[in-house]
């Protein structure tokens, strides 16, 4: 995730602290899914962000220590001049998540442990309040945005872990299968050669450059050590025989 321009495009509408805060929030939850582990703090301070968020978009300022359930319970009812989107829909969803928060023990009974979805269903909310604040915000190109939103709303897999800075393949691969399918979880876009280096930390760097320049030799990826690379056709269909073969 570019977790840069989704700040950046966020920030055209709001505070840059705001923004930044949304935005680690955001990157938390999704580690939380990713690790199967239940972070309490940031579904609960992504929903006050984002009653921060509404407030500035609506008035041009924001409580430090907003009523949460107060001011999302009471938006839709009185007037206001944020679009429906975000007045009624994601007000919704964002009560339902603070409510979720709220009433749900970390401690549960049963043989049944509700805390995975529980924040599968948090992150699926965040996800989509964070599609709408994209769609929203009017800063960046159309495709700069319909990128992030796709980025946004992408599913957490057990194979790739997405650490918000860079992610780790979580399968017994050779370097070039590895290298194929952290490329595949970017694209289309493309990935910086030291980027692929920190995400395949556990290697040796330089088996991991070798790996690269082979990759590049057989035509499954392109770019170079001053750019990016990114998969060819024929490296999309390499790495989705990868994928399935590890996810089998």
């Amino acid at each position: 995730m570019d977790s840069s321009l989704l700040q950046g495009l966020l920030a055209s509408r709001l505070p840059l602290q705001l923004a930044q805060d949304l935005v680690a929030q955001f990157i938390q939850m999704r580690l939380d899914v990713a690790s199967r582990t239940l972070g309490r703090s940031a579904p609960g301070k992504f929903v006050e962000t984002i009653v921060q968020a509404l407030q500035q978009m609506e008035r041009g300022s924001f409580d430090k220590q907003p009523a949460v359930d107060d001011y999302l319970k009471n938006l839709e009812s009185r007037g206001s001049t944020l679009p429906d989107g975000l007045r009624i829909c994601a007000a919704r969803v964002a009560r339902s998540m603070y409510t979720l928060r709220s009433k749900r023990n970390i401690l549960h009974k049963g043989e049944v442990d509700p805390n995975d979805f529980d924040l599968r269903f948090l992150l699926a909310g965040a996800q989509w309040i964070m599609a709408e604040l994209i769609r929203e915000s009017g800063g960046g190109s159309m495709q700069q945005a319909g990128t992030v939103v796709d980025q946004v709303q992408a599913p957490v897999g057990a194979l790739v872990e997405d650490l918000g800075s860079r992610r780790i393949v979580h399968a017994k691969l050779s370097a070039k299968a590895e290298i194929l399918v952290l490329l595949h979880s970017h694209y289309p876009a493309g990935v910086p050669l030291h980027t692929i280096v920190e995400s395949l930390d556990r290697r040796n760097a330089d088996a991991v450059r070798r790996a690269v320049r082979q990759l590049w030799g057989a035509k499954l990826v392109d770019g170079s050590p001053t750019v990016e690379y990114r998969l060819t056709a024929q490296g999309v269909r390499e790495a989705l025989a990868v994928i399935k073969q590890a996810t089998v």
